[in-house]
């Protein structure tokens, strides 16, 4: 484990009321995924205008219970790409691990488990799926851990049907 430091940041938060009003507004809603409240509650804490807080990024990481490169990467956005590529978070292309459903692989996906099992099978397994969808050159490979990450994306459950 590093050891902690105080970071001075050359990244300097300074929201607008417009954007501070936002960032409160989410986090009052509370509705919205953990990762994007830690950011507006980090770009919160940064804002270095008369109306913010103006902490450094060790106070911000020990309040939030978060680490310095966080809160760092996160102002560093915002002072680089605006308000909306800090609270988004993105796939980076360069990822050593490629994604190996794209949009139109997972619509055949999510076509194919909606479709009639194969005949003897009375539903679609994940190791069923995983052998059509290679069978089909939907893709070149996957797992049933895969196939099970994409379904439960879109909520779509193997589990047995009413029909009706």
């Amino acid at each position: 484990m590093t050891a902690k430091r105080k970071s001075r940041s050359k990244y300097i938060v300074q929201l607008s009321d417009e954007e501070r009003l936002r960032l409160d507004t989410l986090i009052q809603n509370g509705e919205h995924r953990a990762r994007l409240l830690l950011k507006a509650r980090i770009l919160l804490k940064a804002d270095a205008s008369d109306a913010g807080a103006g902490w450094n990024d060790s106070q911000i990481a020990a309040a939030l219970d978060t680490s310095i490169d966080t809160v760092s990467r996160t102002r560093r956005t915002l002072v680089e790409e605006g308000v909306d590529a800090a609270l988004t978070r993105r796939h980076s292309p360069a990822s050593a691990r490629k994604r190996i459903f794209d949009g139109a692989a997972e619509a055949r996906l999510i076509a194919l488990a909606c479709s009639p099992p194969p005949k003897g099978r009375a539903r679609w397994t994940l190791e069923l799926l995983e052998s059509a969808v290679v069978e089909l050159n939907i893709v070149d490979r996957a797992s049933d851990n895969t196939i099970s990450r994409t379904l439960k994306k879109t909520n779509l459950s193997l589990t047995s049907r009413s029909s009706g």
